[in-house]
């Protein structure tokens, strides 16, 4: 959906608006390459990264929360990635 709002004009390093597309363009080109190529810092900040434990469960699942899942997959829909479809996986469970 459009709005009716006015297109903010691409501007040049002086901030005037620049007119032709091309240019526009080529101002883009010129903006994002001196943003993504700038050297690296000299003394780049000492920021350690947050350690949280979050407790997973990584330990594989049992038969009985195997059995639980399955019942709970709807009959009757599309089967999944492994094209095994559900009304297959109930029969071998009951």
């Amino acid at each position: 959906m459009l709005d009716n709002k006015p297109e903010r004009p691409v501007k040049d390093k002086e901030g005037k608006p620049i007119p032709e597309i091309q240019q526009q363009r080529n101002r883009w080109v010129e903006y994002f390459e001196e943003l993504l190529n700038r050297p690296a810092p000299m003394n780049p900040p000492d920021i350690e990264a947050a350690h949280i434990d979050h407790p997973i469960d990584v330990n594989p699942p049992t038969t009985e929360e195997i059995r639980m899942a399955v019942r709970q997959i709807e009959s009757a829909k599309a089967a999944g990635p492994d094209n095994i479809p559900a009304e297959a996986l109930k029969s071998d469970i009951e």
